[in-house]
């Protein structure tokens, strides 16, 4: 008896020497196995410099009217705009599409018409990111616009003038940009000016253009 205990008990410890050796071996395979975790995003640091980008372009005026289409040709715009750095940066991606960019910027008319100048605020979002890899964008401002144009009575407007109303105009704004590197875009634009019917006249602006930008 005690020769056959002492077989049962060698049997018993090769067994639980195996298994000991067996754990590792497949834990091992289980870490080969397994999917690295997703990356979590993460919210863009504060940048270095309070400005985010610059953008400078042209565009046609009002195209259609008086406007537009003094001495027959239409009249042209240069214009410039400073996006400033966003005031607060959050780590969820779809709130951080809603804090704007606040922003100034001005239109000069080379033909003598209205000119003005801006401030207010600009939103940004990718188009299709996954799809277009973070090159495609729109743009949308909203603000108001000090400007140089005609607000008398309509019987009194002057030639190649539209009759404005009010000093200073609601601006509305909006761009479908394109990314060409990480600093470098292009955009075509679309800017409105009026004064939401708060006036007696309201003719306003339409002008249509393109800039290129480069971000800080």
């Amino acid at each position: 008896m005690p020769f056959q205990h002492l077989r049962l008990l060698k049997g018993a410890l090769a067994v639980a020497i195996g298994a000991s050796a067996t754990i590792p071996s497949a834990q091992g395979a289980d870490l080969r196995g397994a999917r690295p975790a997703p990356p979590v995003y993460v919210a863009p640091a504060q940048p270095m410099s309070f400005v985010s980008e610059v953008r400078i372009g042209g565009s046609v005026q009002d195209p259609g009217s008086a406007e537009g289409k003094a001495r027959g040709f239409s009249t042209a715009n240069v214009n410039g705009e400073i996006l400033f750095a966003k005031p607060i940066i959050s780590a969820d991606p779809f709130w951080q599409a809603f804090v704007p960019r606040p922003t100034v910027g001005g239109s000069y008319n080379t033909g003598g018409r209205t000119s003005f100048a801006y401030i207010g605020a600009t939103w940004s979002v990718d188009l299709f990111p996954e799809t277009f890899g973070r090159r495609v964008f729109l743009d949308g401002f909203f603000g108001g616009a000090a400007h140089n144009g005609y607000t008398g009575p309509k019987a009194n407007t002057p030639y190649g003038f539209n009759t404005l109303g009010c000093n200073p105009l609601f601006r509305e704004a909006a761009a479908l940009g394109f990314r060409i590197t990480e600093r470098w875009s292009i955009m075509a634009t679309i800017e409105h000016m009026s004064n939401a019917g708060l006036c007696a006249n309201n003719r306003g602006l339409t002008n249509y253009g393109g800039r290129i930008g480069y971000t800080f």
